[in-house]
């Protein structure tokens, strides 16, 4: 089984978007990078997609839903500030699914210390950057392996 953890595709500035920072929508480039995540996963198996309610993130998964013909199901635990254990829940939950996974750079980062600590991914090697993709492999509840696909664009 295969979990595709996607880090949202680049957004406006925090600092300079007004309201309420869960409404903060993709920029012209982030949109092209959701494309790109679609094209670069288009061979890849995937069950379910599973998003932040964050606008951003759902944006970031929309065109690969509407091209799998898939809904997008959102997730408070998949929210910024959720930590790297809501996507190992979510990992053991799946029994068999791939999922993909659209989270924030936190959630990303905890993940990553995580795969370091237990020697899945070198710390010279853990990106993340918006828009990029960790694919986990898993076997029997259990995480197994870990490669990066970088952002597209």
């Amino acid at each position: 089984m295969a979990v595709y953890v996607v880090r949202h595709a680049k957004a406006g500035d925090r600092e300079e978007w007004q309201g309420d920072d869960r409404l903060r929508p993709l920029t012209k480039s982030g949109r092209e990078q959701a494309e790109g995540i679609t094209e670069l996963l288009k061979n890849e198996p995937i069950d379910r997609i599973l998003s932040s309610p964050y606008v951003r993130c759902l944006q970031t998964v929309e065109p690969l839903a509407a091209r799998r013909k898939l809904p997008i199901e959102p997730r408070k635990d998949l929210e910024e500030g959720a930590g790297a254990e809501s996507v190992i829940r979510l990992l053991q939950a799946a029994k068999g699914g791939n999922l993909v996974l659209c989270t924030h750079g936190d959630v990303v980062e905890e993940l990553l210390a995580r795969l370091i600590e237990q020697g899945l991914v070198a710390r010279t090697g853990a990106r993340n950057e918006k828009g990029g993709t960790w694919v986990l492999y898993e076997e029997n509840g259990s995480l197994t392996s870990a490669k990066y696909l970088p952002a597209p664009y």
